[in-house]
């Protein structure tokens, strides 16, 4: 049976019609699948750390990007201020806490910071390697990723002479002349007041009353402290021993110099961990086990200006500016719960 014109036309719009639906389903179809496929992919990861990590010259964006790069997975660091102040966020969140790793505990925040459950024990390739001096946790829950020992950094053209202990940090000409960090929410600040407690013993407190007068500033955080150093606001301030090779390395000067006490220096243990409330442990715990390699610890010397955890990792030619003749100090908080408050309320009165 033949059609006419006008039948012909009607079947080729219907045929038309019926087309344009098959194709729409055939591409909604494949929106869906994509959609889909979206959906399924790894997630960045996200890391809770400090301040100096995550700026413009720490490690926090070659590392994201080394990471990336061989595992095909994303991380956003998000900075929480300090170290204390990163365990005060990560403890109060619990298992709300947004997080699926953590880096930049220490040693002495460590006790703390397991109490909780808050950590699982991870297993890493690169771990091995780390020296056992280093491993504090033994559980591997906290696994050291970088070290270094505390010290007064002073600047040789400021006119002052370098004190040579923590008892000359009290005499009068250094008078507002120090700055240091609080130690309720800076791991410098609490490694500083274990410092004193490590030499002066119960009697700490009588200490700080002593060197409250030279304190021009205690402030939240490292980063915020050194700033204030390295604008001329102070001639001394608490920070690393390894702190001049950042000044070598990026300016070519030795103007700011470690002081060498006899007294030795208490060491800090920086720590990294998974979170075990995150619902990405797996590639969090990936993430820690670059951390630890090599390649990825070669990075710290000049972001962290701390010493590799790795001793696979080579320091740089700015690294010869630090003293050799640091003695490390053991060092212990007497009361890690109070002696922060007390050590903050000591310099608050003093300064009314």
């Amino acid at each position: 049976m033949k059609y006419s014109g006008f039948a012909l036309e009607r079947r080729a719009s219907a045929f038309r019609a019926l087309a344009t639906t098959l194709l729409f389903f055939a591409l909604a179809a494949g929106l869906g699948m994509l959609s889909a496929c979206q959906l399924s992919s790894p997630e960045s990861l996200t890391v809770w750390t400090y301040d100096s990590f995550v700026s413009e010259w720490g490690p926090g964006a070659s590392l994201a990007a080394g990471f990336e790069e061989k595992t095909g997975i994303k991380v956003e660091f998000v900075s929480k201020g300090d170290g204390g102040a990163l365990l005060g966020e990560l403890l109060s969140a619990g298992k709300s806490a947004r997080a699926d790793a953590v880096v930049g505990l220490d040693d002495r925040l460590m006790k703390q910071a397991l109490a909780g459950n808050t950590f699982m024990k991870l297993s890493l390739s690169n771990l091995d390697v780390i020296p056992q001096s280093l491993r504090v946790d033994p559980g591997n829950r906290l696994v050291p990723f970088d070290f270094g020992n505390f010290a007064f950094i002073w600047d040789s053209e400021s006119g002052i002479v370098p004190p040579g202990s923590l008892e000359d940090l009290t005499r009068p000409e250094y008078e507002k002349k120090i700055i240091i960090m609080d130690p309720r929410t800076s791991t410098p600040g609490l490694g500083f007041l274990a410092w004193t407690q490590s030499v002066y013993g119960v009697e700490w407190k009588e200490y700080w009353k002593r060197l409250a007068p030279s304190i021009l500033a205690m402030t939240p955080g490292w980063d915020t402290g050194y700033g204030l150093f390295t604008k001329g606001e102070a001639p001394l301030v608490l920070s690393y021993s390894t702190s001049p090779a950042y000044h070598m390395a990026y300016e070519e000067t030795e103007r700011y110099r470690t002081l060498v006490f006899a007294q030795g220096h208490p060491a800090q243990i920086e720590l990294a961990g998974v979170v075990a409330f995150s619902r990405k442990k797996k590639d969090a715990e990936k993430f820690i086990d670059y951390l630890l390699s090599a390649e990825a610890q070669s990075v710290i010397p000049e972001t962290q200006w701390m010493y590799p955890a790795n001793p696979d990792a080579a320091l740089p030619a700015s690294f010869s500016i630090v003293p050799r003749d640091i003695v490390t100090l053991a060092s212990t908080m007497l009361n890690p719960a109070e002696d922060p408050e007390t050590a903050a309320e000591i310099l608050a009165q003093a300064s009314r």
